[in-house]
């Protein structure tokens, strides 16, 4: 098994055991080299230790883990042995970065493992110094981005085959990527929409709020439904609502955003067909929030009421309604929220000339397009004509039960003389027999 970083080769160790008896001599310099020796070893990431011509002093098991070399395959050995001429050049230059600011960051390296394989890394690195504060070599961090890599291609195929129009852009509104659906959209080529500030499709205002976006974007890492009216290759200005989140990189700090377009035209169609029908309606109907603020009534409203359309818009429905019925409406709407329908509540609006009018409600559920209940579509029905027949109804009944009063009354009164003649003919009936009898007594024999 290679030794550890803690027991470098002897070259390594001669080469800084001045340093070190110095350090020694000193006392808590040498503590501070081994415990950085312990730092290094045990770190999670592979780490190496290189001098300024990029030759390796020294490298951490998680280095052999990734490059699948044992440690002495890689210690002494030129940084160049395991990445391209090209990377090489990179690599001297971020060494001179480190040189000049103590250190670099993010720099693209693919060494090649013992396996052939090409590994994607990043390597971030800072000046490895003397005991004068002289930079001697760097101490480079190595990140393998194999799964990031891997997680990008998911996330740009997803973005790639996603129904919606989707995009990515810089935080200054610079397009980045795009898919098939954008394209669709706007009527552009990919390649007359990619590296093009959304400012080009969109007007002065709309870049602004967009901007706006961006700025909530890297604050909350989201924004959501606002407003764009991009315009398409033919002229056409679309109405269209963006959902956006935060495009971070590997620090996690929010490098741009991943914008979500919805074509709101057909929406758009339908909201105008529903307010036409709302609006065209023979009954009384009205839109309202679910604080019961009015937010649209038709002309049957006004009829109804005899307050203009001004006058019952944006108005609270407790302005017509007593507060118990207020407390009632209020009812209804939790019922709408909960089951999306309330049916027959009983509303008595007061009219402008100060009747009450009896009505009754069914209401149901006005969703965002998520799906949301944001408020209540009313219909109120006068049920001024059904009370007076009822009412009419109640009068009939009244009379009526009079008039059986009234028969039956008569009913008695006649009973009462029928009963009378029946009786008077039976004693009529009885005398005649009587006087039969007294008759034929009375005859001689």
């Amino acid at each position: 098994m290679a030794k550890k970083v803690l027991n470098p080769p002897a070259k390594t160790r001669r080469a800084s055991a001045a340093p070190a008896a110095a350090s020694t001599a000193n006392g808590s310099p040498a503590r501070s080299a081994l415990a950085a020796d312990i730092i290094i070893a045990n770190a999670p990431d592979p780490v190496f230790v290189s001098d300024l011509e990029g030759k390796i002093l020294q490298a951490n098991d998680a280095v052999s883990q990734l490059l699948g070399f044992r440690q002495d395959e890689v210690l002494e050995q030129s940084l160049s042995r395991f990445i391209s001429q090209e990377e090489t050049k990179e690599f001297v230059a971020a060494l001179n970065e480190v040189v000049e600011r103590g250190v670099t960051r993010n720099v693209i390296l693919n060494p090649r493992s013992a396996s052939g394989e090409v590994i994607p890394t990043t390597l971030n690195a800072s000046a490895l110094r003397d005991a004068d504060g002289k930079a001697i070599g760097a101490i480079g961090i190595l990140r393998d981005m194999r799964e990031l890599d891997k997680a990008r291609a998911y996330a740009e195929s997803l973005i790639k085959n996603a129904p919606d129009p989707v995009f990515v852009s810089d935080l200054e509104g610079k397009i980045l990527q795009a898919n098939d659906a954008v394209s669709q959209l706007l009527g552009f080529r990919q390649d007359e929409v990619l590296e093009q500030s959304l400012s080009r499709f969109i007007s002065a205002e709309e870049t602004r709020e967009f901007t706006a976006a961006l700025r909530e974007v890297v604050e909350r890492g989201v924004t959501r439904n606002a407003i764009l009216n991009p315009r398409s290759a033919s002229g056409e200005v679309i109405t269209t609502t963006l959902n956006a989140s935060a495009l971070r990189d590997s620090d996690g700090a929010v490098i741009g955003a991943i914008g979500i377009l919805r074509d709101m035209r057909e929406l758009d169609k339908a909201r105008a067909y529903a307010e036409s029908l709302i609006e065209n309606a023979p009954d009384p109907v009205f839109v309202s929030d679910l604080e019961g603020k009015i937010l649209q009534a038709n002309d049957a409203v006004s009829q109804l009421l005899g307050f203009r359309q001004d006058e019952v818009v944006e108005q609270s429905l407790s302005r017509f309604i007593s507060p118990e019925e207020t407390r009632e409406f209020t009812a209804a709407l939790r019922e709408v929220v909960e089951r999306g329908v309330t049916r027959n509540a009983r509303l008595n609006p007061r009219s402008a000339s100060g009747e009450v009018i009896p009505t009754t409600l069914n209401a149901s559920a006005l969703r965002d397009s998520d799906g949301k209940v944001i408020g209540a579509i009313g219909i109120l029905r006068d049920m001024r004509a059904y009370e007076e027949v009822v009412q009419d109804l109640e009068q009939s009944k009244t009379e009526l039960q009079e008039k059986i009063l009234d028969l039956e009354k008569f009913e008695e009164v006649v009973v009462g003389r029928e009963l009378k003649m029946i009786a008077l003919e039976k004693e009529l009936e009885r005398m005649q027999r009587e006087i039969g009898t007294l008759r034929s007594d009375s005859t001689p024999g």
